[in-house]
């Protein structure tokens, strides 16, 4: 087997070896080749994961590449993880938003809409090379905004497999059951468990838990809102807490994200737990004045925690992910993209959330959305499953969210404007009318040297 990561130079890389040593014995993989443009950080990053497998007795082969088609052919798996302008196109995406009051987070809001610009094109231009060169090859696709990626693969890369992962649905699942253990005092091993979560990537709400196919939801909420209930009011700067963690992995070291700080009555009036992201729309004055105390934004802060990790991913002696790396962020990131890959070569049919093809699956929604939402992985790849719909508020937000992804997909494809304008229109987020074009211009010029179709 082999298996190529693209953007094998993200400092995330060395977590993603770990989980490819450990499912040694379920996957027969020969080579793991990591491919990045970055030769340098390739350089560093790489030798590190050559250290750590040759520490664990070099049960395959790590081989370092800048060359997009030699890693990519006769390839059994495609892990994407790349970020198209690296870091400091983030800093530029979060600075955008805040010079025009906005949301300039990179999934969410305006500085989500650049960064999915920026991104589409390439993932899409790697889908096909991977139909030309690894026909039948599964895409696992993380680089961010992943729910937008997603949506135009299905829509834009017919026939190829692929499934958009997150790390939000699995952080969410330990969380639930580090609070059943404190709760019951039974420890449950996460394959027992399942979660019950559907919206869009970032845009989730989590109502429901199994353990062995029985529905503890009715005794984990509970739970939870006392957690919740036994802390400040949501924007009152309570720091730790639950929620943190059950809403989904809020960004470490992000200022005002310490904790989840949901409010009671929110949580009690949906009836369950919205992922981190939600915060964005639900207090969003919050989450403007955490971006006014800048600088750092959370991408400088995220690039002065990188120089310190390949500072020490540079040790030769180093042979294990140093405990530094919690620092950015992506918790059981290894654990889900392993898990995935595992059950769909060994044709396990285990349930994971992931991003696919409604196909169904909530019949009240088109089925040729992309959802995030419950799906059985096995050899014919990722299928959602039947799930209950989301009603009221909810439905709402997700259905206006999904317009202004479909617009955003549309605008990347063929550099169209128009699309982007009204894209920006149909986003909650977004910014005034009568200020939709001078905030469009601005995008697109900042990002300019990444963005060839909007200026052919």
């Amino acid at each position: 087997m082999k298996i190529t990561v693209i953007g094998g130079g993200s400092t995330y890389t060395p977590e993603l070896v770990s989980g490819f040593i450990r499912r040694r014995a379920s996957l027969p993989l020969g080579e793991l080749w990591l491919m990045d443009i970055d030769a340098e950080r390739l350089r560093v990053v790489g030798g590190f994961a050559q250290r750590m497998v040759a520490a664990a007795g070099s049960p395959f082969k790590v081989v370092l590449s800048g060359d997009r088609a030699a890693a990519l052919e006769g390839a059994s798996y495609v892990v994407s993880q790349l970020r198209v302008g690296k870091m400091p196109a983030r800093r530029e995406d979060e600075y955008l938003g805040l010079r025009h009051g906005l949301i300039g987070q990179e999934t969410t809001g305006v500085g989500g809409m650049a960064n999915a610009l920026r991104t589409i094109p390439v993932v899409l231009d790697i889908a096909a090379d991977m139909r030309r060169l690894a026909p039948g090859a599964l895409l696992l696709n993380f680089a961010n905004p992943s729910g937008l990626v997603a949506e135009s693969l299905a829509r834009h890369a017919p026939g190829l497999p692929f499934v958009g992962v997150c790390n939000i649905g699995i952080t969410a699942k330990m969380s639930f059951l580090s609070i059943w253990e404190e709760l019951t005092g039974e420890k449950v091993e996460p394959d027992r468990a399942e979660l019950d979560s559907l919206g869009l990537n970032h845009l989730t709400w989590h109502r429901g838990f199994r353990i062995d196919g029985k529905d503890v939801w009715p005794q984990l909420f509970p739970a939870i809102l006392e957690r919740e209930s036994a802390r400040p009011a949501a924007g009152a700067g309570a720091a730790g807490g639950a929620t943190q963690a059950v809403a989904g992995a809020a960004p470490a070291g992000a200022k005002g994200a310490a904790g989840g700080e949901w409010d009671r009555d929110t949580l009690e009036t949906l009836g369950m737990v919205p992922n981190y992201y939600l915060q964005y729309y639900y207090y969003t004055s919050r989450k403007l004045a955490e971006q006014s105390s800048w600088p750092p934004s959370r991408a400088e802060a995220v690039m002065a925690i990188e120089r310190d990790l390949l500072a020490l991913y540079s040790d030769p002696k180093l042979v294990e992910p140093p405990p530094e790396l919690m620092k950015r962020g992506g918790a059981w990131y290894s654990e889900l993209a392993t898990h995935v890959i595992d059950d769909h070569w060994n044709d396990r049919g285990r349930v994971h959330i992931v991003n696919v093809r409604n196909d169904g699956a909530v019949p009240s929604w088109p089925a040729d959305w992309v959802l995030e939402l419950p799906a059985a992985v096995d050899r014919r790849g990722a299928r959602s499953l039947p799930a209950r719909p989301l009603e009221g508020a909810p439905a709402g937000l997700v259905a206006q969210v999904k317009a202004y992804e479909l617009l955003t997909v549309d605008a990347a494809v063929k550099g169209d404007r128009r699309a982007a304008r009204e894209a920006l229109l149909a986003h909650p987020l977004g910014p005034e009318a009568d200020k939709v074009s001078a905030f469009l211009e601005d995008l697109l010029e900042t990002n300019r040297k990444h963005l060839p179709r909007f200026f052919a």
